[in-house]
């Protein structure tokens, strides 16, 4: 009887997180993960506001005229409302990326829309007047039930491009030299403005921003446009419907 409880169990956990993890994160199924169209790239950054961080990253943008995506934890939104809005006004999108930066694996479904997305959706209206349609969730791992109830009402974004700019051993040289490398027409970059989470070091978002002022360089010398998530994906919707009149975004023929 235990054995059969252990196998039901085991069987149960697998269904619930590597399900999920199989179809999204390998299969790109029902997420949306890269952009196929143009020159256009789209730089997110995850786990902000931080008032450490933040500010020095949004000057930065605004000195290269690049619209970016933040996926934004509502915990921190609440306490640095200044940055949110600082973001909507420059021209920013925002995303969500749960309200505490907690992996959906060990919550149930209806916690993650209720109290993770759809209160950091309301947060993040309250302050800007316009409610997120994009969501991220921590680390990019989804349960069975997300699949079904987050993708009712948000967009799951993930990313083509990761380079462990939260991890102390990656330097500036590096972090500058992994994103050149793998940036292509069409990539979701995704960093990190905020050092505070599990397995981030503290100061690892100083050392992203210094190693991003020549990657924006870099990027625009190659002829690539700096888009916001949307822009890089309703783009991509434009140029499909004018080839084949149809204009479903990448990935909506599985949402």
């Amino acid at each position: 009887m235990i054995r059969m409880l252990m196998i039901v169990s085991l069987d149960a956990m697998i269904l619930y997180t590597m399900v999920p993890f199989i179809l999204t994160r390998i299969c790109g199924w029902g997420v949306l993960s890269k952009g196929k169209a143009g020159k256009g790239v789209a730089f997110t950054f995850d786990d902000g506001p931080d008032p450490s961080y933040t500010p020095d990253l949004l000057d930065l943008l605004q000195e290269h005229d690049v619209k970016a995506t933040f996926f934004v934890l509502g915990k921190k939104a609440e306490e640095h409302p200044e940055l949110i809005r600082r973001m909507h006004q420059e021209g920013h999108q925002i995303g969500i990326h749960n309200y505490i930066h907690r992996s959906n694996w060990i919550l149930s479904p209806w916690a993650n829309r209720r109290e993770q997305a759809d209160r950091t959706a309301d947060i993040v209206e309250r302050i800007t007047g316009e409610r997120p349609i994009v969501y991220r969730p921590p680390w990019g791992l989804l349960n069975i039930g997300d699949l079904i109830l987050m993708r009712k009402n948000y967009r799951i974004v993930l990313w083509s491009v990761m380079v462990g700019d939260w991890k102390p051993a990656v330097s500036v040289e590096q972090l500058k030299m992994n994103l050149l490398r793998r940036i292509k027409p069409g990539s979701i970059i995704v960093l990190h403005d905020s050092g505070d989470t599990l397995g981030a070091n503290e100061d690892a978002p100083r050392q992203m921003i210094a190693g991003l002022k020549e990657v924006l360089i870099e990027v625009r010398r190659k002829g690539m446009e700096c888009l916001r998530t949307d822009e890089l994906l309703n783009r991509e919707a434009r140029s499909v419907g004018k080839v084949g009149h149809d204009t479903k975004l990448p990935g909506q023929a599985h949402l």
